[in-house]
């Protein structure tokens, strides 16, 4: 990593699915350095989980440019890693916990290589960091939302990606899973990995993020939490429309 080159650094970024006439994200600009705990906010249809998947390569996109550590996106998406939403896995694929996590690994030892001890410690280390090493052996379809949130996120430290993006993950989980994910994220950013995390629940971004960035197919608002999540986009946020002249009791 050489220092001072950003995690992430996005210059004029444009995208439509194929086959569509609107753009779903308009030349976008964004900068993330090591360190930074970013809340991607918006309101739905902004285009947060697009941006996501382009950074990761799962969407292709045609207009601007991508660079990960200082290299082209496309040489550097091992070091990525990534939280998808809950709703896009299929929990009922039989696989143990254990296994999923494992998965992390695979950047590191390929599809046909057998783990190494360090490998496993690795995973370990991860199931017992979030708190689930008594359910490594269980099917990852028969936990709960939280539990398999949690699980998502071991696979993610097992993979020891220097950025993280997190689509979503406190849907549907419990407030002691929320802290735990809240906390294990924190401790990564202290070590110097970047974050992003895309998420609608803005009430917990003064607590746990140093930066916020208002999304709604472009860069609307970049900066500290208080700065950019403000009474206009939080009205935009949720769509509808802010009067500033207006109070609660009036006629």
């Amino acid at each position: 990593m050489v220092p001072q080159t950003p995690a992430l650094d996005i210059i004029g970024l444009r995208f439509r699915y194929p086959g569509s006439e609107v753009d779903v994200l308009e030349d976008v600009h964004l900068k993330v350095n090591p360190g930074d705990r970013i809340a991607l906010v918006g309101p739905n249809g902004a285009g947060k989980s697009t941006l996501l998947h382009v950074v990761l390569g799962i969407e292709q996109h045609r207009h601007g440019t991508i660079s990960i550590y200082g290299n082209s996106a496309h040489l550097c998406r091992h070091r990525v890693a990534v939280v998808p939403q809950r709703s896009s896995v299929d929990w009922r694929f039989p696989v143990t916990v254990r296994q999923v996590v494992m998965m992390g690994r695979y950047v590191h030892l390929g599809w046909f290589r057998r783990p190494t001890a360090e490998d496993r410690e690795r995973v370990d280390h991860a199931l017992e960091t979030m708190k689930i090493a008594d359910l490594k052996d269980r099917q990852v379809g028969e936990l709960s939302g939280g539990q398999q949130q949690r699980v998502m996120l071991a696979r993610t430290l097992a993979h020891d990606a220097d950025l993280l993006l997190l689509d979503e993950p406190l849907n549907h989980v419990d407030i002691t899973t929320q802290e735990l994910i809240f906390h294990t994220l924190e401790r990564l950013a202290a070590r110097g990995k970047a974050v992003i995390v895309s998420t609608h629940d803005l009430g917990v971004l003064t607590v746990h993020f140093n930066r916020a960035v208002f999304l709604d197919k472009r860069v609307i608002a970049d900066g500290d939490v208080a700065e950019v999540i403000t009474p206009e986009t939080i009205a935009r946020a949720y769509g509808f429309e802010f009067h500033k002249d207006y109070t609660p009791w009036s006629s």
